[in-house]
């Protein structure tokens, strides 16, 4: 029979590993009594940001997930390169592509005046890709906070884990399901395309080279973009609706004007037809499924507990 002693410390380390497994879960209320302010605080300057620019909203809600698939959503693309460190912000699918940083950063100094070494720039940029869809009338939905900051980046990570406008429906699936998400999710999560621009560079082969594309769509978008130079000139992902975040992205889909090669691939008879027609004909599942996919990004290896640390500035470790 087991002596006390060895009772009290089976019990003691059972307390400790569900301490360790609460602290390592993420709520929605984690900054109610540390910094009440720091929803709202978040949400006016996205609102101010997306007023000014509406393609803002795009932006940061892509921050977010050039964030999440690298790593998870722990920061490290906001870190910047110093003399012994390389991030992420020079790699080939941010360099010149990624925006909004300035954005996180006046954040990030509104709230270390209200509390200060609170809130992490983790959270900071789950909480504004939020608010950004919302502030272009799409869905919202509740995000888990309590993210921490990494204290590192990865360049090879970023490269290599990012999707590139280039890929095949095949490589889009494998892509995502190497995140954990469903083909489903993954062209739900596709759907953030309603909002936003892309540069010419990444759209010129489809336009001039490819035959799944309507032909009118294909000649309006060259005027735009040169068959050479005019690389960072740019054209809407959603040409009906661009500053919107609607379901119209789908129904352009449907009519052989997406963008990208990577957005057609959604629409071409393959395995994804009925659902990008599903979402094309019912809005309200696009923003449910949307909603839920987004809170599963932002679930993707936080920091927690004691891993990482809190940013004092967004673009460099403490």
């Amino acid at each position: 029979m087991a002596s006390p002693f060895y009772k009290l410390k089976f019990f003691l380390g059972l307390f400790l590993l569900l301490i360790n497994v609460a602290s390592a879960q993420l709520s929605s209320n984690f900054y109610a009594t540390t910094c009440p302010r720091a929803l709202t605080t978040i949400k006016s300057a996205v609102n101010s940001a997306v007023s000014k620019e509406a393609r803002m909203g795009a932006s940061l809600l892509r921050l977010h997930f050039h964030d999440c698939f690298v790593n998870g959503c722990d920061a490290s693309i906001l870190l910047d390169d110093t003399a012994n460190f390389t991030g992420e912000k020079t790699a080939g699918p941010n360099s010149n592509s990624v925006r909004g940083y300035e954005v996180i950063d006046t954040i990030k100094s509104q709230l270390e005046n209200l509390c200060a070494g609170v809130v992490s720039c983790a959270d900071i940029v789950a909480v504004a890709a939020r608010d950004s869809v919302v502030a272009l009338g799409g869905p919202s939905w509740a995000v888990l906070l309590g993210r921490r900051d990494s204290t590192t980046a990865s360049l090879n990570a970023a490269n290599s884990n990012l999707p590139p406008p280039s890929l095949s429906l095949s490589g889009l699936i494998s892509a995502f399901s190497n995140k954990g998400f469903t083909a489903k999710e993954m062209v739900a999560l596709s759907g953030s395309h309603t909002i936003g621009q892309a540069r010419c560079t990444n759209f010129r082969a489809r336009i001039y080279n490819e035959t799944t594309i309507d032909s009118s769509f294909a000649a309006s978008l060259q005027t735009k973009c040169p068959s050479t130079g005019g690389d960072n000139n740019l054209a809407p992902l959603d040409t009906t609706s661009p500053n919107t975040f609607d379901n119209a992205y789908f129904k352009n889909l449907q009519s052989q004007k997406g963008l990208l090669h990577s957005d057609q691939q959604l629409f071409s008879g393959g395995s994804t037809d009925s659902q990008v027609n599903a979402y094309s004909s019912n809005l309200g599942s696009f923003r449910t499924d949307f909603a839920n996919a987004m809170v599963k990004m932002g679930n993707l290896s936080p920091l927690t507990g004691t891993r990482g640390q809190i940013r004092k500035n967004c673009g460099k470790v403490n």
